[in-house]
């Protein structure tokens, strides 16, 4: 089940939600650097990590699930989002050249049809980058984050659901090694904590993110190929070999016949 719109909005307004607004956002910059002339699509609750590909991309969206609710965005300019349905995206086919799928997949009751959708509006070469609970870490426990809500993942099992979704996993990163306290010393000491985790403790990260391409099988041909015509297998028997036996018998009675004198 979703968070509800209210709460997530006021954890990213908290000191300890703008700290992992940046700590992911960083993460998510490194797998994404330039993304100029695409379109983005954001699903879930990805607007605090859209606002770096404002003016950037070409295009930036965000739909909101119904189950969890909407709130306008951004809040100068026109508004970037929809209300819909995860399973039913407004969008057509291959329109799409990335979705940033965050507070989505660990909240979501239609996980193969959401995923099928963006697998549909995904144009050929698109990537979704997917922002998950890690199962091992301590924010998957912290509940009063929107991270500790939902079910968590571990890299293998994100990996799993991607690839029977008709995605292919191409790069893993982790963000969120502080611990979710509400500490102002370790609010500081964010950008250290998240030195360390990343080069020794990556099993233990607060979120885990995998960038999938779309998978695409080649098309069968309809016409049919021409077949060889079978060929028919003849039985001929050896020289001085055994005759039937119906056949034996009848020369056998034959009388010998002799030239006249």
């Amino acid at each position: 089940m979703y968070t509800d719109i209210v709460d997530l909005r006021e954890f990213y307004e908290s000191a300890l939600g703008q700290m992992a607004r940046r700590m992911i956002r960083r993460r998510i910059r490194c797998i994404w650097p330039d993304l100029r002339g695409q379109i983005v699509l954001g699903i879930g609750y990805a607007t605090p990590y859209l606002r770096p590909f404002i003016g950037e991309a070409d295009r930036v969206v965000s739909v909101m699930p119904a189950t969890q609710g909407v709130t306008f965005w951004p809040p100068e300019g026109p508004g970037m989002v929809a209300l819909g349905d995860e399973a039913d995206l407004p969008f057509g086919d291959n329109t799409i050249d990335r979705v940033l799928l965050v507070h989505g997949l660990e909240g979501t009751e239609q996980l193969r049809p959401m995923m099928r959708e963006i697998w549909r509006v995904l144009a050929g070469g698109g990537r979704v980058l997917t922002v998950v609970p890690n199962r091992r870490g301590l924010w998957a426990r912290a509940d009063w984050t929107p991270f500790g809500h939902g079910f968590p993942y571990s890299a293998s099992q994100l990996k799993q659901v991607l690839r029977d979704t008709m995605f292919v996993p191409e790069r893993t990163g982790h963000a969120l090694f502080m611990p979710p306290l509400r500490s102002r010393f370790l609010l500081k000491t964010a950008p250290a904590w998240e030195e360390v985790g990343g080069r020794w403790c990556k099993a233990f990260a607060g979120v885990t993110m995998i960038e999938a391409s779309k998978q695409i099988f080649a098309g069968v041909s309809s016409r049919r190929v021409a077949q060889q015509p079978t060929k028919r297998r003849l039985i001929v028997p050896m020289p001085g070999g055994a005759a039937p036996a119906a056949r034996q018998a009848t020369d056998d009675d034959a009388a010998p016949s002799y030239p006249r004198t």
